[in-house]
């Protein structure tokens, strides 16, 4: 036994963009050169009115071939910054996902049951790219705010009063602009409530399409199909509708206050105050208040949803919202399969569900982070449960649904943690146990296992990656899929779909236990694993497990009894009590509950 540490990992944004700061660096750089060529244009082109109004032309054809020459530096500029923009973006991306992809995996089972799984895809997949994306968006808007920001002040310059009119028009659409925004975040918070339910029912019409046919379910479903869409149409329609009136009265604003402005500039040609050259300098750039209005508005809104995206990705490594599994530093090199309940209690405890976070404000989102979660049930299954299951011995769980049995598997298996007691193998508590040792000491094969879209072989080869071809067949014949696979056209290469889809339920379990078999754990669960299967492969895989007998530590929940007749000790529960332990042959004599199992699980 020895002991192992492992360093927990810090992570933020920060860290990403700091490892390409280079190549971020030179996008910038090239983009700011692309943004100053705008403004060098601009200026350049207001110079050569002046030179063609006091008859210049000479000088005016020489502005006019240095604008041609910074046109072409800003679009290979704009082009560069689009190449280093593809290259970094995707590799901060990549490592984005790749992160929060491993800390999906340490969280453990009890996290995963408390959210919804679009939670886990929109911060694992789409929040680094609306954060990257965003960025980028941001080093766009700031050049064309910086732009527009000098050609106003260029064009106040020109005259006070032109000044005082755009300083004046700025504050009055900048208060629009505020109106906007909150307007926005309400109407486009409900927008997004119809949207989830669209999505919801779109994901349980997809993987329910064989019930709702065989049950005739369309029409119905076709109806709350429409209510659910309209209510998003409606929702849709007074978002775009409100924003768009908005947008509209600010720029409507903004164009007459223009042509006043252009008004004024007349008025001072007459009164001999403003030069002609400046009055097109001030026409031709009139829509840059617009712009320069627009890009402040749109860099607040990217900053929310940068920091939101940020929040909602990096929570995934809070512990008290997204809890990992925690393992222990001991290390057994051989483990000989005793596990040992020792006055185990163990509650399901159900949480409020959160607010959507992506309409939060940074100051709600905070508040959110630091508030305690709200239970809103506690469903006690065990208080002190105690039994100790001996090495290489076969031994089942009966008793009836909601008894628990599944919940000793998980807990045996660490997947939920205990509230109070010990769960032990080989003497040592799982928790003090590490990763390496946990998972290579159980193989546990689910009711309803997942199966990955690959082939038959890889699928395999994920249980054991250096596993020899006699291995393979092996574990095949003994799960019984022998026949199977050679009445496929390619055999073990044939690939099956995504979750196993072009599989039937019998064949994935059966794909499961070669898979669990595969591994050769020292401690082997079998959770409901033969209930797809039909008689003649569930008389296989009970020889299968009997010939595990003596080899490895057998823990089975079976539905149907007669599929533990040869374990070594049954254990039968009832309302989260060990009520009787025997033989399969002690209980059936001196047990009415689990006899009345017997006969009941018969005339099925």
């Amino acid at each position: 036994m020895k002991k192992r540490k492992e360093k927990s990992k810090k992570i933020s944004l920060s860290m990403y963009l700091a490892k390409y700061k280079f190549g971020i660096s030179m996008y910038i750089i090239v983009y700011l050169i692309a943004g100053a060529g705008t403004i060098l244009q601009t200026i350049f082109f207001a110079k050569a009115i002046e030179y063609i109004t006091t008859s210049l032309i000479r000088e005016a054809m020489i502005t006019l071939g240095i604008i041609a020459g910074v046109v072409i530096v800003k679009r290979l500029c704009w082009y560069l910054s689009g190449l280093i923009y593809q290259k970094y973006a995707n590799k901060i991306m990549a490592d984005l996902n790749l992160d929060l992809a491993k800390q999906a995996f340490k969280l453990n089972s009890k996290t995963y049951a408390d959210h919804e799984t679009g939670k886990f895809v929109q911060r694992i997949v789409t929040d680094p790219e609306t954060v990257v994306q965003n960025l980028a968006d941001l080093v766009d808007l700031f050049t064309d705010c910086i732009t527009a920001l000098i050609m106003i002040i260029y064009i106040a310059t020109l005259n006070i009063y032109i000044a005082l009119a755009i300083v004046v028009l700025f504050a009055f659409c900048m208060i629009l602009e505020k109106i906007r925004r909150k307007r926005n975040r309400k109407n486009k918070f409900n927008m997004r409530r119809k949207n989830d339910k669209i999505y919801s029912l779109t994901t349980e019409i997809v993987r329910s399409e064989k019930d709702i046919k065989s049950l005739g379910l369309e029409d119905k479903l076709s109806e709350i199909s429409k209510k659910y869409y309209d209510d998003y149409k409606k929702a849709t329609y007074t978002f775009e509708v409100k924003d768009m009136n908005m947008w509209a009265l600010r720029n409507v604003i903004i164009e007459v206050c223009g042509i006043l402005l252009l008004i004024l500039g007349a008025y001072m040609i007459d009164i001999s105050i403003l030069t002609l050259a400046s009055f097109m300098i001030i026409y031709s750039n009139n829509g840059n208040l617009i712009s320069f209005v627009w890009s402040i508005g749109k860099i607040r809104d990217i900053f929310l949803e940068v920091n939101v995206a940020s929040s909602r990705m990096f929570s995934l490594f809070d512990n008290n919202e997204y809890v990992c599994e925690k393992f222990g530093d001991i290390h057994l090199g051989n483990v000989k399969g005793s596990i040992e309940f020792r006055n185990v209690a163990y509650s399901f405890v159900e949480y409020e569900q959160a607010d959507d976070d992506i309409f939060l404000t940074e100051k709600e989102l905070k508040a959110q982070k630091n508030k305690k979660r709200k239970v809103e049930s506690v469903n006690k299954i065990f208080d002190k449960l105690s039994f100790k299951i001996e090495p290489n011995t076969t031994v089942a769980f009966v008793g009836k649904s909601g008894s628990g049995k599944s919940t000793i598997l998980n807990l045996m298996s660490k997947m939920f943690e205990v509230d109070s007691g010990e769960v032990l193998i080989d003497g040592v508590n799982i928790n003090e146990l590490d990763k390496e040792t946990l998972r290579s000491a159980i193989s546990l094969v689910n009711q309803f296992p997942y199966i990955f879209d690959m082939t038959i072989k890889d699928n395999l080869l994920l249980a054991k990656k250096d596993a020899t071809n006699k291995e393979i067949a092996d574990a095949i014949e003994k799960a019984s899929l022998t026949d199977f696979i050679s009445s496929l056209k390619k055999g073990i290469d044939t690939k099956v779909g995504e979750s196993g889809i072009k599989l039937s339920g019998g064949q994935k379990q059966r794909l499961a236990i070669a898979r669990a078999l595969l591994r050769n754990s020292p401690i082997i669960i079998f959770d409901e694993s033969t209930s797809s299967l039909d008689n003649f492969a569930q008389e296989n895989i009970k020889q299968t497990i009997d010939s595990l007998k003596g080899k490895s530590t057998i823990v089975i929940v079976a539905h149907r009894l007669s599929t533990i007749r040869n374990v070594d000790k049954i254990y039968f529960l009832d309302n989260g009590k060990i009520e009787d332990v025997g033989t399969f042959d002690e209980l059936f004599e001196n047990n009415v509950k689990f006899k009345n199992m017997f006969y009941a699980d018969n005339l099925q």
